[in-house]
């Protein structure tokens, strides 16, 4: 495929954290992800890389994805991924199997009874 096709590939523009681990650096940086796409995506951080650098990125719901960079612009960067991803398991968020419901919402201190239909303290 060429670089003009490439450009034409779908990409879902969001904004979230991931880790970055550099071939031959030791540790992780953080850095935001800007656009993912099932072949690659663009990241910014103050990490520094060069063009064909070997990288993996830990992408919320995905896990550990290798690639290496594709090309850099000031604190900005594409990668081509390894191997293709569902982008969209990115955007899923992560919730109670049970209850949607968020843990700082609920009610700890009451429970609902059947019997008189009401709440009583526990």
């Amino acid at each position: 495929m060429s670089e003009a096709e490439n450009r034409q590939i779908a990409r879902d523009s969001l904004f979230l954290m991931a880790d970055l681990r550099v071939d031959g650096l030791d540790g992780e940086a953080r850095i935001k992800v800007r656009n993912l796409s099932p072949g690659g995506m663009m990241g910014e951080g103050s990490v520094r890389v060069v063009r064909g650098t070997l990288v993996k990125v830990n992408i919320r719901n995905i896990g550990w994805v290798e690639g290496a960079v594709a090309w850099v612009q000031d604190n900005r960067f594409g990668v081509a991924f390894s191997s293709e991803i569902d982008p969209k398991l990115a955007r899923v968020t992560v919730a109670a199997a049970e209850d949607a419901t968020p843990r700082f919402v609920r009610n700890h201190e009451a429970r609902y009874s059947p019997e008189t239909g009401a709440l009583r303290k526990i």
